[in-house]
Formats: C-alpha cells, sequence, structure tokens
C-alpha cells in the first residue's frame, strides 16, 4: 500500500492547454504561431472547471510538469499569466516545473513525491511507470491496461476517488 500524500502531477501541452481533436489533430498555434496567437490559444475544454477541485482534492499538492525548451518555456509561463491561471485553478505559481525531455519528469516525479500523473504521451507514461503508482493517459487514443486512459476533463473529473482512503485532503477554501 503506497503510503505517500497524494500529490499530482498535470503536462500542460495537449493537457492544460490546446487538447487534441477527436480526430487527433493537436493545435499547433502555441507552437508556431506569434506570441500574440500563442497567449490567444484556448485551454483544454473543461479544464478549468475540473481542474479546481481536484487540486482541492489533493490538498493544494499539484504541479505542472512540462517538456519544452527555453522559447516555449517562456510562452508557457506568458500564458499561465495571460490566463490567470494559478487564481482561476488555485496551483501555486511556483508549482510548475519543466525538462528538456519526456522521460526526465521521471526525475521531477520522484523529487516530489507524485502518485498521480496526468499526461498525454505514454512515452512519458513508461518512463514514470516504476514512480507513479496512478497513471492517466489524457486525450483521444486508449493505452495498454497499465495506465488509465481518461479522454478529457470531463473523466479527469474521477481522478480524485483514486486516492486512498483516509489520504484524500479536506477541501481549503481558496480565495478568488
Amino acid at each position: 500500500m503506497d503510503t505517500r500524500e497524494p500529490r499530482l502531477g498535470v503536462d500542460f501541452g495537449r493537457v492544460i492547454h490546446g487538447g487534441v481533436s477527436a480526430a487527433g489533430d493537436a493545435d499547433t498555434v502555441f507552437l508556431d504561431g506569434s506570441f500574440e496567437e500563442a497567449m490567444a490559444s484556448p485551454a483544454t475544454e473543461g479544464v478549468y472547471e475540473v481542474l479546481p477541485g481536484l487540486i482541492e482534492a489533493f490538498g493544494g499538492q499539484a504541479w505542472i510538469i512540462s517538456k519544452c525548451g527555453d522559447r516555449i518555456r517562456e510562452r508557457t509561463l506568458a500564458w499561465l499569466d495571460h490566463h490567470d491561471f494559478y487564481e482561476r485553478v488555485g496551483l501555486p505559481r511556483e508549482n510548475v516545473r519543466f525538462c528538456r525531455k519526456r522521460p526526465d519528469k521521471a526525475w521531477h516525479c520522484r523529487e516530489l513525491g507524485i502518485t498521480h500523473m496526468i499526461d498525454d504521451r505514454l512515452d512519458v507514461h513508461r518512463a514514470i511507470r516504476e514512480i507513479v503508482p496512478y497513471r492517466y493517459l489524457f486525450g483521444p487514443v486508449p493505452g495498454p491496461d497499465w495506465v488509465r486512459h481518461v479522454r478529457g476533463w470531463a473523466d479527469a473529473a474521477e481522478i480524485s476517488r483514486d486516492i486512498p482512503a483516509g489520504r484524500r485532503r479536506p477541501a481549503t477554501r481558496r480565495s478568488r
């Protein structure tokens, strides 16, 4: 039995931001468009309705863990500010981590004690498989049986049910 304090990790691209269409097409404006287009690009449908409740269920113990280079890191941080993301979902500003390679997310998960991870890439889930007991493959395509498929944020709302009995954090009041 895992006795660690429940901690949530969430990918940024195609999970918090943008998302993938039912046809599997990614929104590339954030990566290839102008800075202004990137800032105007949308959050993934449902993130603002579901993620605040998950962060509360994890007692605020949640982190964005994203793979990117310097240019996209700057855009990501600017997008989070531009969309008032931290306040809207209740995530502390300092709870954002970046790495250059997807498998390096495993290092962050180990250091932070992440117990539940939402990511759209199967290679990330392979890298964290021995570290993170609850893994959620986000998006339209299901994966192998060792990772739970969540099509979108409506499915992700159920993740708090995976917090072991007695480990769920009491809800905290957030200032708006």
